[in-house]
């Protein structure tokens, strides 16, 4: 079956910033400064040159890539030279990476600044199982020894040139031994000369399960008046990263699941900071010209099939916003080819897409489940 091209006639997204902005606002990490304290976090198999495209078009100031391993920057196939893929517009940006040898974490990191990269995060935070069974991410809490040396090989090798910051959990678990080696690194870290720290306030036990403790933060806060904190952890919306900030007194906030699909919350957590009324939900219409041009973006860096496919999760999460949510998120999931595709976005972003006081006209979609009324609220 013959690939379709991907869509071009979409809007002009709006990618200009305000002409200033008042510094008691911003977020400085080292010699970067930010207009804001919003950060799209790193989010593997999501926070690709496309996503990160589309964020910061809408009002992201500063963005990670996705996670990448240490050998994979040094020995780069055809999916890790994509991994590590810039663009002119996405500056400041921020590489994490991942590993398990000081060495080759400071060789990789060289790499990347060498590349083009603004910032090294060294990823001590990830919880998922097959990365600690190879003795990365969340595991280096439990060996603080080898995470400080890996900090400190890194800082050598580009803290003269960058800032280098860390990604930590509160601990592997509740014990006492494991907030001690949180504190270890951490104390650490900042002796050595690292420009910020994150902090995910779960264990590494927890993985993504029960509720952030905000309230370690606002501690962690009060024992390092001094340090760059930001803090993550059950931020889905612009008004829950906006509290984050005021109850825990970090500096800024790593916006992680809570942007996937939502592209539109940093302009949200930017007015909100300001002090300014929470823009409006997206229209219809501007869905449809976000949505495309990210599949434009996405099709254009991995091939419209493949493309097409990888788009379909993203589709999922844009659902969200729809005025039948449910019927459209059905729709993209069974998207399996450029047809499928583009079928399911001209029956849920096609036909009328204009708004009319706070009312959607939306398509009919009986093929996919029961239709809503022709006029939807837009949620």
């Amino acid at each position: 079956m013959a690939s379709q091209q991907p869509l071009t006639n979409v809007m002009k997204i709006d990618s200009t910033p305000p002409a200033c902005y008042d510094k008691s606002l911003m977020l400085r990490i080292g010699t970067i400064e930010i207009e804001s304290p919003f950060v799209q976090a790193a989010l593997s198999g999501y926070s690709d040159l496309p996503m990160r495209t589309i964020a910061m078009r809408l009002g992201c100031r500063f963005a990670f890539n996705e996670v990448v391993l240490d050998k994979c920057v040094l020995y780069p196939g055809r999916k890790n030279k994509r991994d590590l893929a810039m663009s002119d517009e996405l500056h400041p940006i921020g590489g994490q990476l991942m590993g398990h040898d000081p060495d080759v974490l400071a060789e990789a990191a060289l790499l990347m600044v060498n590349t083009g990269y603004d910032l090294i995060d060294i990823n001590f935070g990830c919880p998922v199982r097959k990365v600690l069974g190879r003795h990365r991410g969340g595991w280096m809490l439990g060996q603080p020894n080898r995470a400080i040396d890996i900090i400190r090989k890194v800082h050598a090798a580009v803290g003269h040139r960058v800032p280098v910051t860390v990604k930590l959990r509160r601990g592997l678990d509740d014990t006492c031994e494991s907030e001690q080696n949180f504190f270890t690194i951490f104390d650490s870290a900042m002796q050595i000369g690292v420009a910020a720290v994150t902090v995910h306030p779960r264990t590494v036990k927890q993985r993504f399960t029960g509720t952030s403790d905000w309230l370690f933060l606002k501690k962690l806060r009060e024992y390092a008046p001094d340090a760059v904190i930001l803090g993550s952890g059950d931020l889905w919306t612009s008004e829950d990263c906006v509290r984050m900030l005021r109850e825990t007194g970090v500096n800024g906030v790593t916006i992680a699941r809570g942007c996937i699909g939502n592209p539109w919350i940093f302009r949200e957590c930017e007015a909100l900071w300001k002090g300014l009324p929470k823009p409006p939900p997206p229209t219809l219409a501007e869905q449809r010209s976000v949505i495309a041009e990210h599949y434009r973006l996405t099709c254009e860096f991995y091939g419209v099939e493949r493309g097409s496919r990888i788009m379909r999760k993203h589709a999922i999460k844009y659902s969200q916003h729809h005025p039948i949510p449910k019927q459209a998120r059905m729709a993209f999931v069974g998207v399996k080819t450029p047809q499928d595709w583009q079928h399911a976005f001209d029956i849920f972003y096609g036909g009328d897409v204009s708004t009319t006081e706070g009312t959607t006209q939306s398509v009919r979609s009986d093929e996919y489940g029961s239709a809503s009324p022709a006029s939807q609220h837009n949620p």
